[in-house]
Parts: structure tokens; sequence; C-alpha cells
């Protein structure tokens, strides 16, 4: 036509349509099994009752305490108190600084010793009281001076087991005092024949007595123990304000510290820390760290157990119901308590009594030569608050409480179902 070349016609290329993507063979594979597991774990949480955790609120407890922030601060417990939808806030504080200032912000304090608890329960009837474990008060120190005081007749190691260095002597304080009044100084003692020389005199380093309940507590072991006057416990202002004065040079702080059990584990704490009052749990929790991070125990650090001993009684003061629940827990929940454990404390069976053997277990595992827990409980005489209050303000030159002669009021005690504290 025309001579017009011949033109073909188009040809429309119709692809078919793809699969959708929920028949595509490749993503269902992936998914289902996906689906699957995501549906299985809604069953399980749905059956348990905790398909609503995500959405439940956390509830951040206010709280204020000294040494046993050790507790709190640990990972594993604030994990655990989780679980409870419980977080803490803590405010540190030295014990005695807990009692005698405004407490009205805080959900609960948790003060080291009994003193300290009285001062608060003296003052408020409206608080409960838990006591959940115990941890003695002990005297870390070197090798070297342990074993200056043992030839000098003044420490004995306690009963050896298993191979190696003792870890813990018994300090006998009587004549560990004499050894202060009469102003001896290590090298006079004979240190030099250990490796170490010091020139100073033999002193107890303890944190401020105006806050800390272990240094308080350590003012009571010398005030009872010194020319054998456990006995003679004042009970009038007179009498506590004479031995106070009595006492005070053999209570000299060479440093005066918030913290002193940090200074004496740190690699500066030989040459100013020599002596240190601590709490027991302090320095087992540090062996059982240092072995687990080294594959051994730090045999440089030793611990002396006074002759006779204050069993300082940590008291959990609840000051309203969310500080309720968590003094509950604390002293119930299986897991906190085994953490309580794992860090070093003795604590409290369903009787109240120490439950030694759960901590000798729990060493051995870690092989941490297990204190003797022989006598280590023995409670010498404490005075009565107003007394010992007096003897403080003495001694550390700061302001007394002024406190009726009069007992402690009765504070509300924890449901039935609680584990019992220490009886009094």
């Amino acid at each position: 036509m025309g001579g017009r070349p011949a033109v073909e016609e188009p040809w429309l290329d119709i692809r078919r349509p793809s699969s959708p993507w929920w028949r595509r063979r490749d993503f269902l594979v992936v998914f289902l099994p996906l689906l699957a597991a995501v549906l299985t774990g809604a069953t399980l949480l749905g059956v348990q009752g905790k398909i609503l955790l995500p959405f439940e609120r956390i509830v951040t407890l206010e709280g204020k305490m000294a040494s046993k922030r050790d507790y709190f601060e640990d990972p594993e417990v604030q994990r655990l108190l989780l679980k409870h939808r419980i977080r803490v806030h803590i405010s540190s504080s030295g014990s005695r600084e807990v009692a005698v200032q405004d407490i009205s912000k805080y959900d609960f304090v948790f003060p080291s010793g009994q003193p300290a608890g009285d001062l608060i329960t003296t003052q408020r009837a409206d608080t409960k009281v838990y006591r959940p474990f115990v941890s003695p008060i002990v005297l870390p120190t070197y090798r070297a001076y342990a074993e200056t005081l043992e030839d000098a007749g003044i420490a004995t190691p306690q009963r050896r087991i298993g191979p190696g260095l003792p870890l813990y002597y018994v300090l006998d304080m009587e004549k560990f005092l004499t050894a202060i009044e009469r102003r001896q100084r290590w090298n006079e003692l004979g240190i030099r024949d250990h490796g170490t020389s010091n020139g100073n005199r033999i002193l107890v380093q303890s944190s401020d007595v105006c806050d800390s309940n272990s240094a308080g507590t350590y003012l009571g072991l010398v005030a009872f123990t010194w020319h054998g006057k456990e006995d003679e416990v004042p009970d009038t202002d007179q009498q506590a304000d004479a031995r106070a004065r009595a006492i005070k040079p053999l209570l000299e702080q060479g440093m005066a510290g918030s913290d002193v059990f940090r200074t004496y584990i740190s690699p500066e704490g030989t040459g100013i820390a020599p002596v240190v009052v601590a709490y027991e749990h302090q320095y087992l929790t540090y062996q059982a760290q240092y072995r687990a991070k080294w594959g051994k125990l730090d045999t440089d650090r030793v611990l002396l157990y006074p002759s006779k001993q204050f069993v300082t009684q940590p008291q959990l003061i609840a000051l309203n119901e969310e500080g309720d629940r968590l003094g509950e827990l604390v002293t119930r929940d299986p897991e906190l308590r085994q953490r309580a454990m794992e860090l070093g404390f003795r604590i409290l069976d369903p009787a109240g009594e120490v439950a030694s053997d759960q901590l000798s277990t729990f060493l051995e595992e870690r092989h941490i030569p297990v204190p003797s827990m022989e006598g280590d409980n023995t409670r010498s005489s404490m005075p009565r608050l107003r007394y010992l209050e007096r003897m403080i303000s003495i001694v550390g030159g700061c302001p007394a409480v002024d406190i009726p002669d009069v007992q402690p009021l009765p504070a509300k005690p924890p449901s039935a179902a609680a584990a019992p504290g220490v009886p009094e």
C-alpha cells in the first residue's frame, strides 16, 4: 500500500501478579516461628500473671543509711527489688546522724545498730522495725601488724581451717587498750621484725563517733572492757560523764572519715590506716570479690575479732506503708535473704538466731576460710541510750541529744508472718 513498510503489531507483555506478602514462602519460613514464639510467651505470661509487668508502676523509695547501703547498692539486690517493682534511692549518712536529723521525707531508714535505732523509735512510735541480718564489729588490719600483736601476746590466731596463713585473730582488748594507754608505738612493739616500720602510736581509726554507729559501738566496747568494767554500767549522768572522760584518751582518732574501710582496702591504707573499725560483712565481701577477680585471697589483709563483742543490730525502720513493704521483702524473700548472706551478712533464721551455717557453707564453697563463730555473738553490756549519748558527746565533742531516762517507745512489730528479730 503506497509502498509503505509493513509495521508489526505491538506486543503486550502481561506479567502474572506476584503472590501476596503473607503467602511468600521465604516470609512464612521466618515469620511463623516468630509468631508462635510470641504467642507462646504471651500465654505463659498470662498464666503467670506477668503480662502487664512492663506497664506496672515502679515505686522509688527514699532511704537513708550508712554502711548498709552496701546491700541496696548491690546490682543483684537492685535487680531482685525491680522484680517487685521497687527501686531504692539512698542518701548516705552516718547512723547517728540519721537518728538526730529530720527523716520525715524518707520512706525508711536503716541505722547500723540498736542505739541509733532507739533514738528514732524513742521519738516516733509510728514505725515498724525489721532486723533481717547482723554483722559484728571487727578491726581489720594487715598481716605485719597482726603478727606483731601476736608476738606481744595481744592477739591469737583463730584455729586454722585448712592450709595457709590465718586470716582471723582474736584480740585481747584489755592488753590492746593497755598498749594504747601507754602510748606505745608500733616500732617499740617490734613491727620491724615483720618487714615494715611504723613510728606512729598504736591507734584504732574509726569514722566520726558523732555520726557513726560503728564508732559508737566501739566506744561502748572500750568503755565496758577497759579495766574489767563490763559489769559496771553507768546508771547516772555523773557516772556516764566520768567513764567517758576516762576512756577518751583511748579513742583519739588518727583519721576521722566517713568510710575508713575504703581507705583500708586502698593501696595507701597500710600507711595511713593500719587498724580500723568496720563490720565483718565488709571484709568478707572484699575477700569474695578479690578471689573472684584474682583467683586467690588477699592474705595481707586480716581481721582482729575483739575478745569481747557487741553484736550490732541493723534495723530497717519503716516510716510508711511503702517502707513497710520493703521491710517485709528484705526480711522474708528467699532470694533477697540469700543475697544478703552472699554479701557477708549473718542472716537471721525464723527463730531470730544467726544462721551461721549458711554463711559458713557459702564461704567454704568459695574457698574462703570460715571465721570461728564461737563467742562472736556474746553481748557485753551496753549503757542506756541516755548515758551512751552523753559519752558520745564528751568523747566526740558534739552536742548530746537530750533523752529522758526512759526505755524507747515500743515500735510496732512487723506482721506475724515476718521473721522475728533478735530478742532484746
